[in-house]
C-alpha cells in the first residue's frame, strides 16, 4: 500500500546553488562553453560571423522566435506545455494586417495583434481549468489546429501587406541604437522581467510549487488555477508580440508564419535545462539556449546549409546534448547518494 511517506519527493529550489563547485557543475556553465565553442566554430567557419552587422541581423531573426521561448518556459515549469503558440502568432500576425488595411492605423493593427494572443491564450488557460483532467498538450493541440484554420480561412492563398509603409512600426525591428537593434534591447529587458519574476518574486516559487506537485500546491493554499490561466494568457500575449515584430520585419503575413515555432521554443527551453515534467529549471539556462541554438543556425546560414541539413544538425545536436545532461544528472545523484 502507497503512502505519502513512501512516494518519492521532489525539491523545490526556485534560487541556483552557491559555491564554486557548484556552479561550475551547473547545466547553465555547460551551457555557457557550448555556446563559446559556436562562436569559435561560427568564427572560423566564415569571416563575416562578428560583423556587427550581419551578426546582429542574424540575431534579430532568431530572436522572433526566441521571445516565445521564455513564456514556453513558463508553461514547462508547471509540468505543461504549449502546441498553439506558432498558431497564435499566425492569427495575431493576420488580424494586424486585417485591421491595418482595413483602417490604416498601425497602432490600431498592433493593439489587436496583442488583444487577440491575450483573449487565444487566456482561451487555453480557460479550458484547462474548466476541464481540469485534460492533459495541455492535447488542449493545446487541438486550439493550434483552429487558430491556424481560422488565418488560412480568413486569407486564403493571399497575403497582407503594406505594414513596411508606417515608419514607425517598421522601426520596431529593424531601427538600431549605433549597430545594435533595438528589438535586441527589447528581448534582453524582457528576458531579465522574467528570469526576475521566475527567481525572486512569490509568483515565481508559486510556479515551482505547481510543477513540482500540483496536488500539494493545493492544498499549501496556493491558487494553481489562476497561475495556470495568468501562464497560458501571458502565453498567447508574446505569441501576439512576436508577431507584431515579424509584421515589421517582413511587412506582410501569410498563413504560413510561425510554422515550427513551437517545436524551436521547447527545443530551446529543453536544451536550457527546463524539465518537462515541471517544477525544475532557470530562466538563465533558457536565455543561454536560444543564443546557442540561434547563433548555430546563423553560422550555418553564412555557408549556405540547407534548411533541412541544418534541422539535421539542430535535432542530433539536441540529442547529444540532452543525453550529456541526463548522465550528469544520474552521476551527481549518485555521488550524492553516496556522500549520504
Amino acid at each position: 500500500m502507497n503512502t505519502v511517506e513512501n512516494r518519492p519527493k521532489r525539491i523545490i529550489d526556485a534560487t541556483p546553488p552557491k559555491g564554486i563547485k557548484a556552479r561550475i557543475m551547473r547545466w547553465e556553465f555547460m551551457l555557457l562553453a557550448l555556446l563559446l565553442g559556436v562562436v569559435i566554430l561560427g568564427v572560423n567557419l566564415h569571416h563575416n560571423f562578428l560583423v556587427p552587422h550581419h551578426l546582429f541581423n542574424g540575431i534579430n531573426i532568431f530572436l522572433v522566435r526566441g521571445l516565445i521561448a521564455l513564456t514556453m518556459a513558463y508553461c514547462l515549469l508547471l509540468g505543461e506545455i504549449d502546441l498553439s503558440v506558432g498558431s497564435i502568432v499566425v492569427i495575431s500576425a493576420t488580424m494586424l494586417g486585417i485591421v491595418f488595411n482595413a483602417t490604416g492605423s498601425a497602432l490600431l493593427g498592433l493593439i489587436t495583434a496583442l488583444a487577440v494572443g491575450l483573449l487565444c491564450g487566456a482561451f487555453n488557460g480557460l479550458i484547462l481549468i474548466k476541464f481540469n483532467e485534460l492533459p495541455a498538450m492535447i488542449v493545446t493541440l487541438g486550439t493550434m489546429i483552429l487558430f491556424r484554420g481560422l488565418s488560412e480561412r480568413i486569407l486564403g492563398p493571399a497575403n497582407v501587406g503594406g505594414m513596411r509603409e508606417v515608419e514607425w512600426f517598421a522601426n520596431l525591428y529593424h531601427a538600431r541604437l549605433g549597430p545594435v537593434p533595438y528589438f535586441f534591447i527589447f528581448f534582453f529587458v524582457l528576458a531579465g522581467v522574467f528570469w526576475f519574476v521566475m527567481h525572486k518574486t512569490t509568483f515565481g516559487r508559486h510556479m515551482f510549487a505547481v510543477g513540482a506537485n500540483r496536488t500539494t500546491a493545493e492544498y499549501a493554499g496556493i491558487n494553481v488555477s489562476k497561475i495556470r490561466l495568468i501562464v497560458f494568457s501571458l502565453s498567447g500575449l508574446i505569441s501576439g508580440v512576436s508577431a507584431v515584430f515579424f509584421s515589421s520585419w517582413v511587412g506582410s503575413v501569410r498563413s504560413d508564419v510561425g510554422l515550427g515555432y513551437e517545436i524551436e521554443a521547447i527545443a530551446m527551453c529543453v536544451l536550457g535545462g527546463m524539465s518537462t515534467a515541471g517544477g525544475k529549471g532557470t530562466m538563465a539556462g533558457v536565455f543561454i539556449a536560444v543564443f546557442t541554438i540561434g547563433l548555430l543556425r546563423y553560422a550555418l546560414s553564412l555557408i549556405n546549409v540547407n534548411p533541412e541539413t541544418v534541422r539535421i544538425i539542430m535535432g542530433a545536436l539536441l540529442i547529444v546534448v540532452v543525453s550529456a545532461q541526463s548522465v550528469r544528472n544520474s552521476i551527481s545523484a549518485k555521488i550524492a547518494r553516496r556522500k549520504a
